[in-house]
């Protein structure tokens, strides 16, 4: 039997649409530049070639407009040394839910 990550529970409890989108996010080393590759209402992929370890929360920023930045603070469920991660998201509140979930529509239109 083979060591499959995207296998279990924990795994991907909602659809993920694929988006491409320029962030920063925020770990135990600073800040870092990635790209959000996919999105769910219950958590996101970041490709990126940063340090991050399971269990590790960290914080993204997504750009909304004219230079704004919407944090989101989520724990890491899986990572995949210089390609990116895969967190879940954590306290979200509604506007952050709203924004989340107006991306996914625009992406299924």
């Amino acid at each position: 039997m083979s060591n499959d990550r995207r296998r279990g529970d924990e795994r991907r409890g909602s659809r993920r649409h694929e988006v491409n989108v320029d962030v920063e996010w925020e770990g135990r080393n600073g800040r870092e530049k990635g790209v959000l590759g996919d999105l769910s209402e219950m958590g996101c992929f970041i490709l990126g070639s940063g340090d991050v370890e399971d269990g590790d929360v960290i914080k993204f920023y997504l750009p909304v407009s004219d230079g704004m930045r919407i944090e989101f603070s989520g724990e890491v469920i899986n990572h995949v040394l210089e390609i990116g991660f895969g967190m879940k998201f954590v306290d979200l509140n509604s506007a952050q839910e709203e924004l989340i979930v107006g991306l996914i529509e625009s992406r299924e239109q």
